[in-house]
């Protein structure tokens, strides 16, 4: 079977691999599409220093059921649409131990620490699998990033009586944006690009915000959702947030970011890390697309394959922050 791999900074090659198959406790997946992550294009820059050698890269999955091995339950069977759960956890850290399986200190992800599921087939522990009824197996590649963003919004516990800014109108922000708007909250997304705003303005969020521009007649936030990871917006999430206000964070800056602590003291503010997602976060976004009006054609910049990889990984370089997500197709839905 055919896979993709990132064996160099700047190289992406198809490779040919055994086909797997369903072993004891496992569900073998027919991969329709496999979404490209900014953790993958930092893998393809050489910047990603989590990133195993010659990875084959992906955890976002929009995927079928192929077969099912000895132990799996009954409620997986073939042809089910699914998605996937990418991160381990070891059971034994202090976070699995809180029951915080998200945030586990010896996670490996699909497509980082261990190879991904950008490939025809892959055999996976039947408990990272998702059923995704209801929607299209092309949707379903979309549910991972979005419920990265729903879970940043648990963290800082938003409710109806809460003003939010979401600062990065990517897919992680745009998923940020969709469940702080179900949640009631008064949202204000903010981003660079025009375009994004747009969206976000379309999802829900009552205010824009152009982060090159100064900050006038809008709301003080009491929520502030950092979803870029540069030191400018972790500042400016410190600034804006009203006293006694939630920041969660969830970008990965490059480096120490010098943060304005005496703002923390004077508004006696809670700072919370937000990673990945919980099981009840992918539900959550299942949910909300099943009952479809949200625009998720205009989250897919592209969709190619695997040959047209590397020209894909190259154009998204070049202007990063035009792209939301590039599917990769791997079988056709028929």
């Amino acid at each position: 079977m055919k896979a993709l791999q990132i064996p160099q900074p700047r190289q992406v090659r198809v490779i040919d691999l055994p086909e797997p198959v369903a072993g004891p406790g496992e569900i073998l997946l027919r991969l329709h599409y496999v979404g490209f992550c900014g953790s993958d294009l930092n893998t393809f820059r050489g910047r990603n220093a989590m990133a195993k050698p010659d990875v084959i890269p992906g955890h976002e999955i929009g995927a079928v059921i192929a077969a099912t091995g000895p132990g799996v339950p009954d409620r997986f069977q073939p042809g089910q649409v699914v998605t996937v759960n990418p991160y381990t956890n070891c059971g034994s850290c202090a976070s699995c131990r809180a029951g915080r399986y998200n945030a586990c200190e010896n996670n490996e992800t699909l497509g980082v620490q261990r190879d991904g599921a950008m490939r025809e087939y892959i055999a996976l522990p039947w408990q990272k699998i998702i059923p995704a009824e209801g929607i299209s197996v092309q949707d379903a590649a979309l549910i991972e990033p979005m419920s990265v963003g729903f879970h940043a919004v648990a963290r800082g516990c938003v409710a109806d009586t809460d003003t939010v800014l979401v600062i990065g109108c990517g897919m992680v922000g745009l998923g940020a944006v969709i469940r702080a708007v179900r949640r009631g909250a008064t949202v204000i997304a903010a981003d660079l690009d025009p375009e994004k705003l747009a969206l976000a303005r379309d999802l829900g969020a009552a205010f824009t915000y152009n982060t090159a521009a100064e900050w006038c007649d809008l709301p003080a936030p009491s929520v502030v959702i950092e979803a870029v990871g540069a030191p400018a917006t972790y500042r400016l999430a410190i600034e804006r947030v009203d006293f006694c206000g939630r920041v969660v964070c969830i970008g990965y800056a490059k480096g120490d970011v010098e943060l304005p602590t005496g703002l923390i003291v004077k508004k006696e503010l809670a700072v919370l890390g937000s990673r990945n997602a919980t099981p009840s976060d992918f539900e959550a976004v299942i949910r909300r697309v099943r009952q479809g009006g949200l625009p998720l054609g205009s989250f897919i910049s592209g969709i190619v394959q695997p040959g047209e990889a590397q020209e894909a990984l190259e154009r998204w370089d070049a202007n990063p922050g035009k792209v939301y997500r590039i599917l990769t197709q791997w079988n056709t839905e028929n």
